[in-house]
C-alpha cells in the first residue's frame, strides 16, 4: 500500500515548485518516487539527472524500501496479497485461489474465445466480501476495443448464486434478497458505481489512462472500497494497429514495456490485480500443435506473472489453460461461458 504524504518539500532537492510539478503527475507519495527511474522524474519534474536520483535515494530512504530483506519477511509481506476468485471452482483451484493482487495476470486468446467476458465477471467479482471469493473493492476498466458493456454487468450481477447475491446485499447494506426485483436494481447500480471506465482511442491515450489509473487508486487508497482490480482489454489492439512492420517492432516494444511497468506499478503501490486481455497471432512455423501464440513477444511474456490461454470448445464451453505461473504447475480447466456469467462445467 503506498503511504500518501503532503510533505515532498521535505526530500533534500525538493522545493515548492518541483514538489507541485510531481504532484501534478502523480508521484504524490515517498513511494511512487522511489520506484521511479532518474530520468522519468527528470523529465517530469524539469530538472538533472543527478537531482533526479539524489531525490529517489532519499524517497527510497524514507519509504523503507529497495534494501535486501529475509525469506521470512518476504513470506510475511505475500501474506498481505489477495486472491480474486472467478468463481469457478475448478480454475480458481488451478491459479492457487484465484487471481493475485500484486501481479500481473495475462489472458489470451482468439476472437470470441470470451476474454471480455473474463474481465466483465472480475470487475464484479473483485467488489463481493472477502468470504464469497472477493476483495471488498472497485474496478478500474481501459477499453481499447470498445468492449465494456454495462448490460452485460447487469446480466451478471442477476447470474450470481443466491448465496452470493445475499453476501453483496449484506455488504453493501442492502435490503431484500435476490428475488426482490427494487433490491436487485440498487444491487446491480452499486456494481456499476464502483467500476471506472475509460476508452482509450490509441496506445498514447491508454498510456496515459495507465497513469491515470493510478490516481485513481490513490483517491480511493482510503476508501471502504479501495481499488483492488486494474483491467485492460485488450492491451495490445492499439499497439499492433499502429505499429506496423519490422521497422516499428522496437519502438512498439519499447512503448509497451513502459505501459506495462505503469500498470505494474498501481497493482504493486495500491495492492491490486492486474488483468489484461491479448490477442494473438498464428505462428507458421509451428508444425505440431496449436500455432496460436499472443502478441507482445518478449516484453510481455516476461512481464506477466501469470499467463493464461482460452481456447473455444464446443457450444458455450471454453478451455483455460495456465501455460506460465512463478509458484505453480501448468494446468488447465474447462469452463462454460453463458449469458449469466463464467459458470463451471
Amino acid at each position: 500500500m503506498a503511504a500518501s504524504t503532503e510533505n515532498l518539500e521535505e526530500l533534500p532537492g525538493v522545493g515548492p515548485a518541483t514538489a507541485d510539478k510531481l504532484r501534478e503527475n502523480g508521484y504524490d507519495s515517498y513511494q511512487s518516487i522511489a520506484v521511479a527511474g532518474p530520468a522519468e522524474l527528470s523529465n517530469t519534474a524539469d530538472i538533472g539527472e543527478s537531482n533526479a536520483n539524489d531525490i529517489i535515494q532519499a524517497a527510497r530512504s524514507a519509504a523503507d524500501i529497495g534494501g535486501f530483506e529475509t525469506g521470512t519477511d518476504v513470506l510475511e509481506r505475500r501474506e498481505q496479497i489477495g486472491k480474486l476468485e472467478w468463481l469457478v471452482p475448478e480454475i480458481d483451484e488451478m491459479l492457487g485461489g484465484g487471481v493475485e493482487t500484486q501481479s500481473i495476470t495475462e489472458v489470451y486468446g482468439e476472437f470470441g474465445a470470451g476474454k471480455s467476458q473474463i474481465t466483465h465477471q472480475l470487475a464484479i467479482n473483485v467488489q463481493l466480501p472477502n468470504d464469497a471469493g472477493g476483495l471488498h473493492g472497485r474496478c478500474i476498466f481501459i477499453d481499447s476495443e470498445d468492449t465494456f458493456r454495462p448490460e452485460r454487468i447487469e446480466e451478471m450481477v442477476r447470474g450470481l448464486s443466491d448465496e452470493v447475491i445475499e453476501a453483496a446485499m449484506e455488504d453493501q447494506e442492502i435490503e431484500g434478497g435476490p428475488n426482490d426485483d427494487d433490491a436487485m436494481d440498487e444491487l446491480i447500480q452499486a456494481f456499476l458505481d464502483k467500476i471506472h471506465v475509460a476508452k482509450a482511442f490509441n496506445s498514447n491515450h491508454q498510456i496515459l489512462l495507465a497513469e491515470k489509473a493510478k490516481e485513481i487508486a490513490a483517491e480511493y487508497e482510503d476508501d471502504e472500497y479501495p481499488v483492488r482490480l486494474v483491467c485492460i482489454d485488450s492491451l495490445t489492439a492499439h499497439f499492433r494497429a499502429e505499429y506496423v512492420g519490422r521497422g516499428e517492432l522496437a519502438n512498439r516494444q519499447q512503448k509497451l514495456n513502459k505501459h506495462l511497468h505503469d500498470i505494474d506499478r498501481v497493482g504493486n503501490l495500491y495492492n491490486a490485480a492486474t488483468v489484461v486481455t491479448n490477442q494473438v497471432q498464428s505462428n507458421p512455423d509451428a508444425f505440431f500443435g496449436d500455432p496460436t501464440k499472443p502478441i507482445g513477444g518478449n516484453i510481455l511474456g516476461h512481464k506477466s506473472t501469470f499467463r493464461m490461454y482460452l481456447k473455444k470448445s464446443k457450444g458455450n464451453k471454453r478451455i483455460v489453460k495456465l501455460v506460465d505461473a512463478p509458484n505453480l504447475p501448468d494446468g488447465e480447466a474447462v469452463m462454460r461461458v453463458e449469458g449469466a456469467g463464467l459458470k463451471p462445467e
